[in-house]
This record gives C-alpha cells, sequence and structure tokens, in this order.
C-alpha cells in the first residue's frame, strides 16, 4: 500500500480550500487513501498553522500527503487560477463560514459549470434547516448537541477531550465523497456533498435518544449513568496507579471469578446474571476494588490479558508516542514540521490487505508547489513569473 499507484483514490484530483480541523479531515483522509490532494492557502499561508495551544497541533495532524498552493483568491487573476484548478478536480472541499465561498465566488453554484463532474463537499456546522446560517464550532455542536451534557458530571457540561465533532463531520464528509463517486460512474455528473458539526453530534447522541424510547427514562450523564455492566470502570492499585476494567459477559464473570479467587461468589445465584450484578453493583464493587488493591497495576494487567478480560491503563497522549503496539504495527507516521524539527503522529486506523496507509509527502512548506501544480496545469512559465510578481500566487 506505499506505493502511490497501489492506493485506492490514486488518480483522484482534490482541490482544498480548508482551514482548522473539520475541512482538513477530510483531506487527510483522502490524501492518506491516495488522492492528489491540492491545498489552496492565502498568502502567508493558513493561519492554522501559526495556532498555539490546543490549536498547535492541528495543522502538523491534518495536513500530511497534501501539496501547497498559494493564491490570491481575491485578485481576479487568483480566482480564475482557482478555476482552472477546479475545472481539473474531481473533488474540490471547503469548510468556510456559510457565505464565504459566494462571496470569493467559488460557491456550488458558481463552479460547477466549470466541471459537471465535481464533487464540491462542504464541510458546514448545520446542514440545511432553521440553523444553517449559524456559524459554529466543535465545542458549540457538542454543547447543543447533548454530548457535552453527556461527558460532564450533572450540571458541568464538559466538552470531549479531543476535536472528536470536527473530525466526524470530516468523516462524514469522505463517506458522503466516495459515495458520490461511485453514483459518478453511473450516472456521470458529480453533486454537492455536505455534512455538518451539529447533525454529527446527534448521530453519536442517537443511542441515548433510543434508550429513552425503550426504557421512558431519559438518560444520566455517563459519570452517573447506570452502566450495562456491573464491572465496567477504574479500579486503584496497590501501587497508586489505575486500571479501566471490563467484565461484560457471563462467560467472563466466570472467568473472573475462578482467576481471582472468587469461585464461591462466583457460584452464587444472586449474581449468576449480568442484570443481577447490575442490579447489586454497590455490594460487589468493593469487592473487587479490595482484591485489585493486592495487585500493582501491571501485575494486574498481565494477569487480565492472560485471562482474556477487558482492560486499559490509564494513559495520557504523550505516553502514546512509545507505545509498543503502536510503534511495532506502523501505527504512528514519521512526520518532519515544518520550520525543523519531527514527531510521529497516528495513521490512518484502518488496514487493506493487511496494510496501513503512511506518508507520501511530508507536511508541505507554504506554497511549497505552488508553481510545479501550476504548470501541470497549463500555465507556461512567463504566466508564473507574472503571477509572483503581481503577488498573485506565493
Amino acid at each position: 500500500m506505499s506505493e502511490e499507484n497501489g492506493l485506492p483514490l490514486s488518480g483522484i484530483k482534490i482541490i482544498e480550500f480548508t482551514h482548522m480541523v473539520m475541512g482538513p479531515t477530510v483531506g487527510v483522509v483522502l490524501a492518506d487513501l491516495g488522492a492528489d490532494v491540492v491545498k489552496v492557502e492565502p498568502i502567508g499561508g493558513d493561519n492554522t498553522r501559526r495556532l498555539v495551544g490546543s490549536g498547535a497541533g492541528y495543522f502538523p495532524m491534518y495536513n500530511r500527503n497534501k501539496k501547497s498552493i498559494v493564491i490570491n483568491l481575491k485578485s481576479k487573476e487568483g480566482l480564475q487560477i482557482a478555476y482552472k484548478l477546479i475545472a481539473n478536480a474531481d473533488v474540490m472541499i471547503e469548510n468556510f463560514r456559510p457565505g464565504a465561498m459566494k462571496k470569493l465566488g467559488l460557491d456550488y453554484d458558481q463552479v460547477k459549470i466549470l466541471n459537471d463532474r465535481l464533487i464540491y463537499c462542504s464541510e458546514k456546522g448545520f446542514l440545511g434547516g432553521p440553523y444553517e446560517q449559524r456559524t459554529a464550532l466543535d465545542e458549540v455542536a457538542q454543547m447543543m448537541g447533548g454530548l457535552a451534557y453527556m461527558t460532564g458530571e450533572p450540571g458541568k457540561p464538559t466538552r470531549a477531550g479531543a476535536s472528536v465533532i470536527d473530525v466526524m463531520g470530516g468523516l462524514f464528509g469522505v463517506v458522503g465523497i466516495l459515495a458520490a463517486l461511485k453514483q459518478r460512474e453511473i450516472t456521470g455528473l458529480g453533486q454537492r456533498v455536505q455534512s455538518s458539526l451539529y447533525e454529527s453530534t446527534v448521530y453519536l447522541m442517537g443511542q441515548h435518544m433510543a434508550q429513552y424510547s425503550v426504557t421512558g427514562e431519559a438518560a444520566a450523564p455517563m459519570p452517573v449513568r447506570i452502566s450495562a455492566w456491573a464491572i465496567y470502570q477504574v479500579f486503584d492499585t496497590k501501587d497508586n496507579q489505575q486500571v479501566f476494567v471490563g467484565v461484560v459477559s457471563d462467560t467472563q464473570w466466570i472467568k473472573f471469578c475462578e482467576n481471582f479467587g472468587l469461585n464461591e461468589l462466583g457460584c452464587n445465584l444472586d449474581f449468576a446474571t449480568n442484570t443481577e450484578r447490575v442490579h447489586k453493583k454497590e455490594e460487589l464493587i468493593p469487592i473487587v476494588q479490595e482484591i485489585f488493591l493486592k495487585y500493582k497495576k501491571q501485575e494486574l494487567m498481565e494477569k487480565l490479558e492472560q485471562i482474556g478480560l477487558p482492560f486499559a491503563p490509564i494513559t495520557e497522549p504523550i505516553e502514546l508516542f512509545n507505545d509498543p503496539h503502536l510503534n511495532a504495527s506502523s501505527g504512528l507516521i514519521d512526520l518532519n514540521i515544518p520550520g525543523g524539527g519531527k514527531t510521529r503522529l497516528p495513521a490512518l486506523p484502518i488496514e487493506m490487505d493487511g496494510h496501513k496507509m503512511g506518508l507520501r509527502h511530508d507536511l508541505p512548506e507554504i506554497g511549497e508547489q505552488t508553481e510545479s501544480i501550476l504548470g501541470e496545469n497549463g500555465f507556461t512559465i512567463s504566466e508564473i513569473e507574472k503571477f509572483k510578481a503581481g503577488g498573485i500566487i506565493g
């Protein structure tokens, strides 16, 4: 899968007008799968490159395997360059605020006449409806879509600890694009595809909405929920560490009791089924916690792995750089960071024919491929020099 022409989307040309996380997620997934993705940046480069704090990792994570071209889209000449690129593309991606692309002359109705095979993907805050003109962010969607309520303790709505909705909205955009590419094989025509932050969040809440429909009771926030399983939480260990442990079936319960010296409890009919154990959770958990306090973290995990029970250490993101599984299975990709430095970041989390998708192009410098891309799209050397001199490209 590392060979460019062996990747599933090899030959698909994509032009990307994006920033931040949601739009670039669409592009990086398609790029990892082999598409030729050209990222259009403004003069001076995408502002995402300059974010600090929690935004400092956005550009490195979501822009590998892409090429960069810098165009002044507010100029007549720059817009004509963009039109040429779009005319030769299979897919266009954008995630700017409502009305921004129309103002530039790049909304779907304006560009579809250039290329009737174009698939135009808009990543938005909301799909069509009363909210569609609102500006949204990942955290906005988490708050109004129910995720923050479900994540935090009662009265303390809390956003998830990553840009999960930006990424999920991007992945739904990828799904829509792939479906549109398939449909184009039949119709010969492109179409507009949209995905959104709000509806992506609501989709995640579907299980909790369904829970209410089935039980008649609203789902409680996760920290105070009635779990589907009695043993399904974080436990303390002898060395003041923590391990998450799950026992999610009656078969696992028997294994657990046999291996931790709880045969008497395992034979107790009051705990025979998962439902009975859930009802007696307050009685059961202190017994389990007392047993786990006899083990150090590593000892407990080794025992649980040997038994075949679900478990997990409580891991910080920085610890993932040294995770033995990720490092042994190409789960991390080596990258050079623009401006100097190296890192390893997560690969696309799928395998095809036993292979993960790797790195074909390092993170691009600002406008690194501007001239080569223009040349590939029919612009002459003299035209390119004129554009440079006039500040049309960078």
